[in-house]
């Protein structure tokens, strides 16, 4: 995966974060319904607001460097997300319909780990042929 996918990768998944984000603070009620009524109306609108943050920060990855830590900080909210997902829909805190958010953050983890091996093929390729410039 070249560079520019990865800066596409971080942005497609910082839009998905920030609708994601948006979602409940602009209708709570279409929200609860497809999630469930929530009784703690503040921790779902600070969740709400760090995925907005987290998404536009993803979305401003322009740089190579960038691009990196939008790798890391999108890695970073899918296993988080993922996980709350999978503990607390068995212990029926959450809707069974957090199940469609787990395989969602499964697929970004699947992307980001892809430009993960990618990136990484393509630095050892770079190093290899830099070592071979020198002993030539």
């Amino acid at each position: 995966m070249r560079s520019t996918d990865g800066r596409a990768l971080a942005r497609a998944h910082g839009v998905f974060n920030i609708l994601g984000g948006l979602w409940p603070l602009v209708s709570a009620r279409t929200f609860e319904a497809v999630f469930g009524r929530k009784t703690d109306r503040w921790l779902q609108q600070t969740t709400a607001g760090l995925l907005i943050s987290v998404g536009w920060t993803q979305t401003r990855a322009a740089t190579n460097a960038q691009w990196t830590h939008a790798r890391r900080i999108g890695m970073a909210t899918a296993i988080t997300l993922f996980v709350i997902d999978l503990v607390y829909v068995p212990k029926g805190r959450i809707s069974k319909t957090y199940l469609l958010d787990a395989a969602m953050e499964a697929g970004w983890l699947a992307a980001w780990a892809r430009s993960f091996d990618a990136s990484s093929r393509r630095r050892s390729s770079a190093h290899a042929a830099k070592r071979g410039s020198r002993v030539a």
